[in-house]
């Protein structure tokens, strides 16, 4: 929390400074000596607001428990109730003998009432208003702490007086409780009942139940004491709630036991019960601190266990005004009953049903008598008092107790504040004290006499001055204990303020602040004090006081104290803060009914000095009956040209946006998506997304019509239906409905068919979007007590969190909200990793994503008020406020929600009759609602086509809405003014519904044709000139149009105080303002065109204007005087009342007398109108100096104008400012300026949607809330922000730091995590109590950013890029290129012929010559074979591509993946889960190690290879019997005809590739049984293994860690040749025959997609036509296609083509082909046992081996009706080796060139294979060795045995010296050059002398090592014709241990 306050003393403590303080004031002069407190604690600069700390609602008028809501919550009794004697009376609240026993009823009949017998009542089920009077031995009854009560009953019926019932199941059948459970005494006697003064029996205070029975029945944790939350397991979480009324009861019942109302957001569970009950660091027993006997306190106990402490008392909620929430904590409207005695929001402890306080909170029985509250209280006081019980007992209340309101809040405070040092305990700080009683009193006097007199006491201010004072008192202590001792020190003893010294002190105090605080000493008890208090209200004494502290501090050790709120402001705020949401509404609801209001109508009408307004609006009518009213015509002038005429002028700035999505809703959007991808990729299978196809939506929604409404438009104009498949081109508004939900009565059939749909389709990724999500966040648990009441209530907990969303695998919901806070408590299911906040536009001063408009909410508006910016958009109403309360102090009884609607309305009224020619009613309404209504009329004559401009008046409360618009609409009748602006009610159950003639304007404006159109969202309203009375509790997130000016919200409920609430009703006003315009200023202030500074520099005549009701309550006569001034600056207008409008935006029209000078202006336009417009026009141009504007002032310049312009800013918004402020500030000098206001009419009219853009609309706030936006704290954190966050959660503690202004969307969520738990009534509050520990959902997640940004058309935009990448998941880039040198390709003198061989025919297929020309597009770049055929056609072939070019992206195509295809790890499915390996037969990874091993004669050695066999593959393998050595790998028969298997082993050589290699081959086997095996580097068989634990992996020896893929095709080939020998012996003792097993194996590319076969038709053996078509196969059906070819042993080498789009026929016409094969080979291991790949190579070496195959005189066949795909994989394979420098540690790129030096150079070495380095300096600069070869196919390079790639620029020659190889004919040849790469004893000197060479053809001979070098050229006699230099020597650059290679070159004689 930080241990520096402002203002603080860091090392003195409290009480030194306290008498210090003392001293000095006793010796000072002054009388007034400064308050310590604001010395040592408050910051002098910040005045805490009134109405801080949120919703802190007490529900104090709270219904108790009734039993249908009990019943549910207690685990019910089998009870059968015996069956009424025949005959008897049955009727519920009569006896059986028929006699009445309601207490209305009998209450002023004489009860004989025995001795030692007490009166109480009885609660029935069935008559939950009444109680039935019982008379009951008082030794069966408890005593005043709860105890002693004796088992069993013993009582009297007082209606027929029977006497002596002895058990309490007789009795309560004798008087018709009529139970459904076990009766019990504790749960139906509630309440003692006791005489008033006029001697009739009332209900008196709870009984206090505490007793053995009430223990048992708790669950152990509760500890003995009753559980405000009870454990889940006891009674589930509506343990809590209860409902029903309970009549003005005695005050004495301990508040502490306040209950929790029956539904929702409950506010009576708020903020204190924090550490007193909830935040576990608390002892369970903490209440049981008796004040009286303190040696009863227990020692807390060990920390962390929840206790469940003490009874279920009232959440500290602050005092703050009425909380909304949607509880209906109903009491019966009538006299008697209604009373808000607030004391006995009775809590039963619900979970038990008993009827019981709190043990010991305040003992039921004060001493004292009770005192009598006064009758004339509310008519003395003029609002009901309210009383905070502080310390100690209470005494009984008992006479008017309608105007006394008790509340437990501050009791609640002290008691938290007593618990904060056990937060300390986990320390062993046993001797860290809490604050002391004393000082908590003292403390609070201090508080209440810094308070201003328009302050109200916030109990959040209170519990952070305790919380600091503490820290202050026990800094040392508590630093000792961060820093853990064995034995911490004891703290220095201070004298601590005693009882005695306590009322003196306070005295003190309190003398300092003019008697606003009242103290009140009493000896005995409280009842003394409060007895003086109310005769001094009486005698009117406390006139000046706001509060009165009543303290008894003499008698005992332990303290008495109460505070009572005397100010009429702050008690009427306090009172109506204690309802709830549900209850205001029908207080509200009530006083409408019962016509309570009227009196405030007559009131009304008194004011107007010409009679009732009514009269005068009749006097109007009738005098312009038939003629609309001069002062309009201009406008309606206008309209009906615009209407008319078709050649009218058009307005320009009206036009509708287009829907596109703004780069912050794309980066919304990506980041929605990559936390998708990021559940998907984590290690928990929560999400698959490879086994979706699409993506469908549903999108939830409050029950709202508008909001529905707008959904569906932007689903439909998104086309996010049409992307996703869902719809297809012509879809209908129905179909549309189809993906949005409306969450009211019909919800549930659409999304049960959500859910199925959801079942259906696997395959489908469903994504619920939960819009508007902190709506409804009631427990479905609630529905099922109160579902009789509205079936609505906890609608989203049933739909969104039942069972089958939670578990369903494809479905991903996202809740979506501006106010998250409610979803982000200690049980949320959210988990933080899985929230997407909004991101802010600037980050370290860059604007991240640069946009045409700028968003404009609440921090926007809040700067706006800061000094030195423009006009503050945020402002408040003095004038009204001044009204609403003289009123308040008139209608006592009247809620002041009533009060100022009816003021608001009035001001309105007459405004509109000011505005249309009554100028007398200027007095009658405020400045600022006459520029509303000014500009509203007038707006619409500034355009020629009639825009207007939009009014949102805010009214929550519906009943009061409706008043409003029906009073509006008919003095708007009166007025003739039904044309000029339309009156629409907007109610969230229905639709918009406007005249027919603005409809017409409407359609006009938006060109639309249908007849039938009707706008059905207030964004339709684009331009009408309305006032729209918004009415509902909550908005619903509907958005409102540009044309909106004003947000008038001097309605909302100001005691909303959660900070969701307040921000949701400011979030109505949040904009987009246009960012085109650069302004020289800076971006900040672009929107608001003028500054106040400016404003108020110009006149200090105006300059409290400027500060409007911040300096002055009252308007100063000379305002008033002014506003009734009737020229045409008689905008005194509303243009200064609008001190503030943005930019001058007021459109201050000329008032009503000057028609004259109307009627000279076509469009007439009020001065400060001018002002902006334009400025508007200019600012584009504002570099070309000064505008106009101020050449166009006709008088002489007033001085004021320099002033104006000495700001120096000289860009347009200076000139702007000037005429701006100079017009406002006119009054002075108003007929001078009359003229200049007429000329400026005329050039300026303009209209007012082009200003829409560039500025945000102002905000009226009532004043209360405007303070509160306003303050901040000293981090600079506005005060709203530390508020409650929602309703539906309280505070764990209040011993948690402050939010702070730094921390971000992430941290401030990270906070309300660790600091708030959600109420009982909260659909997450059952959340943990599921046990695990993990409890948040994984396929959740929440989106917020503020209101109105965006954040629909984010997630939009969201769904429709996952769509995309779910399909890009089910695509693959394969390489789409075509054939190369298919040019080169000679007529041969035939072809296979026979098209439509299913097989090739042996004989045939001997016949072909085998094509040498390289066709495979990868080896474009590679080197030309020659054969005699292209001899001389090949001097075509120039450079295909330049060498910079090499590592360009190859062509792809994008394809979708068919049902065959191959697999990376990310696929999953349900198919091939036991392929995988993920069977539960099979542990995971559960696989073994063999050694395998066989000599090989060219390597010299013996090879070592393993195998890993995963348990699920041991049956391919040969095992010896006992040891298990692994002995052959099984192979099949040539003659097996079998179709479910594939005979050849397939074996996949791959390097870092182990998550992106396609070795799932299930679907391309298409389940058939097949062998794969997987060849490994030894170094990276972990990883392998890791991510494919079912394959079988061949590990490569050590050695091979950095050979290149030769060395892999090397090992399979000869493993698999020693295996067929192996089985061959084994089988042939099985009596097989050799040749008869299998001898193919597959050797196929880790990057394999798919397979095709293409159907050919011939049309007829010689046809040159030829139809064919492609169709993707399984790799099962092509093997099995070639491995039933006949004679397929004949065959070495089978291959295919490689797909490409751009096949032709003719590749496809041939069915088979001899020539080059690659990427996918079937390798007969038989026949090519003699035929080895070349173990060094990295690239090339498929090349080599065809040829090495070739002429061997073996069979190499393509099947060209057979392709493969290969999928573009961007890691691993051949990328994987990077050749980087051995020595230094630069990183830089080596090139080519430098990959060979001169032997025993200075050469740098590098760190990569000689032989790779040998490849790639050959592709790269081969011509450097064979310049005559470069470009000169006719005389290709000889290369013997090998074909190495010498870059496309040469050409080269393959022979073969191996005896009967077939090789080309050469003697036509002349070769540029001779190549011999690590030749063998085969090559000799006369093999060489058969070639002939051009004179000058180079030589290049490659050998291990030197020495080699010079025997070879011996052995070959190759000096005979090549002469060689010592300079010719070259070697690979590698160091010695890397064993290079070395070249000699050499040229032809």
């Amino acid at each position: 929390m930080g241990n520096s306050y402002a203002g603080q003393l860091k090392t003195t403590r409290f009480e030194e400074v306290l008498h210090n303080s003392i001293e000095a004031s006793l010796r000072s002069n002054s009388l007034v000596p400064r308050p310590v407190f604001s010395q040592l604690y408050l910051e002098a600069e910040q005045q805490l607001s009134a109405l801080e700390g949120g919703s802190r609602a007490d529900n104090e008028d709270e219904e108790e428990e009734g039993e249908g809501a009990l019943e549910p919550t207690c685990p019910p009794n089998p009870y059968q109730m015996h069956p009424p004697p025949e005959g008897c009376c049955t009727t519920d609240g009569f006896c059986q003998a028929g006699k009445d026993l309601r207490l209305v009823s009998i209450s002023s009949e004489p009860i004989d009432v025995p001795a030692g017998f007490l009166l109480v009542g009885a609660k029935s089920p069935s008559l939950p208003d009444h109680l039935l009077v019982c008379a009951v031995d008082r030794r069966f009854l408890p005593d005043d702490n709860g105890h002693n009560a004796l088992l069993g009953f013993s009582g009297n019926c007082v209606g027929c007086g029977k006497k002596g019932f002895c058990y309490f199941t007789e009795f309560s059948n004798h008087i018709n409780l009529k139970l459904t459970t076990q009766p019990k005494k504790q749960k139906h006697l509630k309440y003692y009942l006791v005489r008033n003064a006029q001697g009739a029996l009332t209900k008196g205070p709870l009984i206090c139940w505490k007793g053995s029975e009430f223990r048992s029945r708790q669950t152990a944790a509760s500890t003995g004491s009753s559980s405000l939350f009870p454990p889940a397991e006891s009674s589930g979480p509506l343990a809590t709630f209860s409902g029903e009324p309970i009549p003005g009861t005695t005050p004495s019942i301990p508040m502490g036991a306040q209950q929790a109302g029956p539904a929702s957001e409950h506010p009576s569970l708020t903020a204190a019960v924090g550490p007193a009950v909830l935040n576990g660091k608390d002892s369970p027993k903490h209440q049981q601190l008796v004040k009286n006997d303190p040696s009863a306190v227990p020692r807390p106990s060990a920390l962390g266990i929840l206790s469940n402490s003490g009874p279920p008392k009232k959440r500290h909620k602050g005092w703050s005004p009425e909380s909304p929430s949607t509880t209906d904590g109903g009491y019966s409207q009538g006299g008697g009953n209604r009373a808000k005695y607030e004391s006995a929001g009775m809590s039963c402890m619900p979970q038990v049903g008993l009827v019981g306080p709190a043990p010991v909170t305040f003992p039921v029985v004060a001493s004292g008598e009770p005192v009598s509250v006064p009758d004339n209280l509310l008519k003395i006081c003029k609002a009901k008092l309210v009383i905070f019980k502080g310390h100690g007992n209470f005494p009984y209340l008992c006479g008017n107790l309608n105007d006394v309101v008790v509340s437990p809040l501050l009791y609640t405070c002290y008691q938290n504040s007593q618990s904060i040092s056990r937060a300390y305990e986990q320390y062993g700080a046993s001797t860290i004290q809490p604050i002391s009683e004393e000082m908590q009193l003292l403390l609070t006097v201090y508080y209440l006499v810094q308070l201003a007199a328009d302050q109200v006491p916030l109990m959040e201010d209170l519990e952070q001055i305790f919380l600091r004072s503490w820290r202050e008192s026990h800094l040392t202590e508590i630093r000792q204990y961060q820093q853990p001792q064995p034995c911490p020190p004891a703290p220095s003893a201070v004298a601590p303020v005693t009882s005695a010294q306590l009322p003196w002190l306070a005295g003190l105090a309190a003398s300092s602040c003019n008697d606003s605080v009242h103290i009140i000493e009493c000896t005995y008890s409280l009842a003394e004090g409060l007895s003086e208090m109310f005769r001094l209200l009486v005698e009117g004494k406390l006139a000046k006081t706001n509060y009165v502290v009543i303290v008894r501090a003499c008698r005992s050790p332990a303290i008495d104290s109460c505070v009572a709120v005397t100010g009429k402001y702050q008690a009427r705020i306090l009172s109506e803060s204690l309802l709830t949401p549900a209850e205001y509404q029908k207080e509200v609801n009530y006083e409408l009914v019962t016509g309570k209001v009227d009196s405030l109508g007559a009131f009304f009408s008194t004011l107007c000095p010409e009679g009732d307004i009514d009269i005068l609006l009749d006097k109007f009518h009738q005098e312009n009956q038939g003629h609309i009213p001069s002062s309009l015509t201009a406008s309606s002038v206008t309209k009906s040209a615009s209407l008319d005429v078709g050649g009218a002028p058009a307005c320009t700035s009206y036009n509708l946006e287009p829907h596109h999505i703004r780069p912050f809703q794309l980066a919304v959007a990506q980041k929605l998506l990559s936390h998708v991808c990021s559940i998907a990729d984590s290690s928990t299978q929560n999400l698959d997304l490879g086994s979706f196809e699409k993506v469908d939506f549903l999108i939830c929604i409050p029950p709202s019509e508008v909001t529905y409404q707008q959904t569906l438009f932007h689903v439909w104009h998104s086309g996010v239906l049409l992307e996703l498949g869902l719809e297809k081109e012509h879809m209908t508004k129905q179909r549309v409905e189809q993906y949005v939900l409306k969450l009211d009565a019909e919800a549930q059939t659409k999304f049960k068919s959500f859910l199925q749909n959801s079942f259906q389709n696997p395959h489908t990724l469903f994504v619920l979007i939960h819009d508007h999500a902190h709506w409804d966040l009631v427990s479905s648990a609630v529905h099922n007590l109160y579902s009789q009441s509205d079936p609505a209530v906890g609608l989203v907990d049933r739909l969104l969190n039942c069972r089958e969303v939670k578990e369903a695998p494809n479905i991903v919901t996202l809740h979506v909200t501006s106010f998250p806070y409610a979803l982000q408590t200690q049980h949320t299911l959210i988990s933080p990793y899985n929230e997407i906040h909004w991101p802010a536009s600037y980050s370290h001063g860059v604007d991240l994503y640069p946009e045409n408009k700028k968003y404009f909410g609440l921090s926007e508006f809040i700067e706006s008020t800061l000094s030195g910016h423009s006009l503050p958009l945020l402002r408040y109403d003095s004038s009204f406020e001044a009204m609403v309360t003289a009123l308040g102090k008139r209608f006592p009884r009247l809620h002041s929600a009533v009060i100022r609607t009816f003021v608001l309305v009035q001001h309105y009224a007459a405004a509109m009759m000011a505005v249309s020619g009554l100028s007398q009613m200027k007095d009658y309404t405020s400045v600022e609602t006459l520029e509303i209504t000014q500009n509203l009329i007038n707006s619409p004559k500034q355009c020629p086509c009639g825009h207007g401009l939009m009014v949102l008046l805010r009214v929550p409360c519906s009943p009061l809405a409706a008043v409003a618009y029906e009073r509006l609409a008919h003095v708007r009748a009166r007025l003739a003014l039904e044309e000029h602006f339309e009156i629409i009610l907007g109610n969230p159950s229905s639709g918009i519904t406007i005249g027919k003639h603005f409809v017409k304007q409407l359609k006009m404006w938006q060109k639309i044709e249908d007849a039938e159109w009707r706008p059905q969202t207030y964004l339709e309203l684009e331009g009408l000139p309305c006032i729209l009375i918004f009415s509902g509790m909550d908005p619903h997130g509907e958005s409102l149009p540009r044309s909106l000016r004003y947000c008038d919200l001097r309605l909302i409920n100001s005691s909303c105080l959660v900070r969701t609430a307040l921000e949701q009703e400011l979030g109505l006003a949040a904009y987009f303002v246009s960012n085109e315009v650069p302004l020289e200023k800076g971006a900040r202030n672009e929107p608001l065109e003028s500054d106040a500074e400016k404003l108020s520099s110009t006149d200090n005549e105006d300059e409290e204007l400027v500060t409007e009701g911040s300096t002055s309550e009252k308007r100063s006569p000379v305002k008033r005087e002014r506003s009734r001034s009737h020229d045409s600056a008689s905008s005194s207008l509303s243009s200064k009342a609008s001190s503030s409008a943005p930019c001058g935006e007021s459109l201050a029209q000329p008032a009503a007398p000057s028609q004259g000078e109307r009627a000279r202006s076509p469009q007439p336009c009020g001065p400060s109108e001018e002002a902006r417009a334009p400025g508007d026009r200019q600012r584009p141009h504002a570099s070309r100096g000064p505008p106009p504007v101020i050449s166009r002032r006709s008088p002489g310049p007033t001085p004021q104008l320099d002033s104006g312009l000495r700001t120096g800013q000289r860009s347009v918004q200076a000139s702007v400012t000037v005429s701006s402020s100079q017009l406002s500030s006119s009054g002075s000098s108003s007929s001078s300026m009359a003229p200049a206001a007429g000329t400026l009419v005329l050039q300026a009219s303009q209209c007012s949607m082009s200003k829409a853009c560039r500025q945000p609309p102002i905000v009226f706030l009532p004043k209360l809330v405007y303070d509160m936006v306003t303050a901040t704290d000293s981090s600079g954190l506005p005060k709203a922000a530390s508020l409650l966050p929602s309703h539906s959660v309280m505070w764990a503690s209040s011993f948690r730091p402050l939010l702070s202004k730094t921390m971000t969307s992430t941290e401030q969520s990270l906070y309300y995590r660790q600091w708030t738990v959600p109420r009982p009534s909260h659909m997450d509050y059952g959340n943990r109590a599921e046990g695990r520990v993990d409890s948040f959902h994984p396929r959740r997640l929440l989106l917020s950013g503020p209101p109105q940004i965006g954040k629909t058309g984010a997630y939009l935009q969201f769904l429709s890029i996952l769509s995309r990448m779910l399909i890009r998941l089910t695509e693959v880039d394969v390489y789409d290129e075509e054939e190369i040198n298919i040019n080169l390709r000679e007529e041969s003198d035939w072809h296979y012929l026979q098209l439509s061989d299913p097989w090739p025919d042996l004989e045939l297929f001997k016949k072909l010559p085998f094509d040498y020309i390289i066709h495979d597009p990868k080896y474009e770049d590679a080197s030309l074979i020659c054969s005699h055929l292209q001899s001389i056609k090949s001097e075509d072939r120039g450079m295909s591509r330049k060498p910079e070019e090499l590592y360009v992206r190859r062509q792809t195509a994008r394809m979708r993946l068919s049902k065959y295809a191959a697999y990376n790890t990310y696929h999953h499915c349900e198919q091939c889960h036991q392929y995988m390996g993920f069977h539960p037969r099979y542990q995971l990874y559960e696989s073994t190690l063999h050694a395998f091993a066989f000599s090989y004669s060219m390597l010299g050695e013996e090879i070592q290879l393993h195998f890993i066999i995963p348990k699920s593959k041991e049956h391919h393998f040969v095992f010896s019997q006992p040891g298990g050595q692994l002995e052959s790998m099984r192979l099949p028969l040539v003659t097996d005809k079998s179709h479910e298997y594939i005979k050849s082993p397939t074996f996949t050589p791959t390097t870092g590739r182990h998550e992106h290699g396609l070795f799932n081959l299930y679907h391309a086997m298409d389940g058939a049984s097949h062998l794969h095996v997987l060849v490994v580097k030894e170094y990276e068989m972990a990883i392998y293994k890791k991510y494919w634990p079912n394959h079988i992996m061949l590990v490569l020896p050590s050695i091979f860690n950095s050979a290149g893929v030769g060395a892999a095709h090397f090992l399979i080939k000869e493993l698999s040749y020693h295996n067929l020998e192996l089985e061959r012996n084994r089988q042939e003792e099985l009596g097989i025959k050799p040749q008869d097993i299998w001898p193919f194996i597959v050797i196929s590319d880790d990057s394999c997609v798919m397979w095709n076969v293409v159907d050919v038709d011939c049309g007829g053996e010689r046809s040159k036509e030829l139809s064919w078509s492609e169709r993707n196969v399984s790799l099962k059906h092509i093997m099995q296609h070639i491995e039933a070819s006949p004679n397929i042993t004949h065959y070495a080498l089978i291959g295919m083509r490689k797909w490409s789009s751009k096949t032709g026929s003719s590749e496809v016409r041939e069915p088979f082909s001899r020539c080059h094969v690659h990427d996918f080979l079937i390798l007969n291991v038989d026949l090519t046992q003699n035929v080895q790949y070349n173990q060094n190579r990295f690239m090339c070496d498929d090349v080599d081996f065809n040829l090495r195959v070739h002429s061997a005189g073996l069979l190499l066949c393509r099947f060209n009706r057979f392709s493969v795909m290969k999928k573009q994989i961007a890691v691993g394979g051949h990328r994987s080796f990077h050749i980087t420098s051995k020595v230094s540690d630069n990183a830089a790129a080596v090139v080519p060139a430098q990959y060979i030096c001169a032997p025993d150079s200075k050469h740098t070495f590098l760190a990569a294979p000689a032989q790779l380095l040998l490849e790639k300096f050959f592709q790269h600069h081969s011509h450097r060795f064979f310049p005559l070869s470069l470009k000169n196919h006719s005389h290709p390079v000889l290369s013997v045995d090998c074909y190495l790639n010498l870059g496309s620029q040469i050409s080269v020659c393959y022979v073969s010296s191996r005896p009967h190889s077939l090789n080309i004919s050469c003697s036509d040849f002349m070769f540029s050059g001779l190549l011999l790469y690590l030749c063998d004893s085969f090559v000799g000197a006369s093999f060489l002398k058969k070639f002939h060479f051009l004179k000058g053809a180079t030589l290049c001979v490659i050998c291990q090592d030197r020495n080699s070098l010079r025997q070879t050229v011996v052995r070959l006699e190759l000096e005979d014709e090549w002469q060689f230099r010592l300079r010719d020597e070259f070697q690979t650059a590698n160091a010695k241990e890397d064993r290079p290679l070395f070249f000699l070159t050499g040229r032809h004689i």
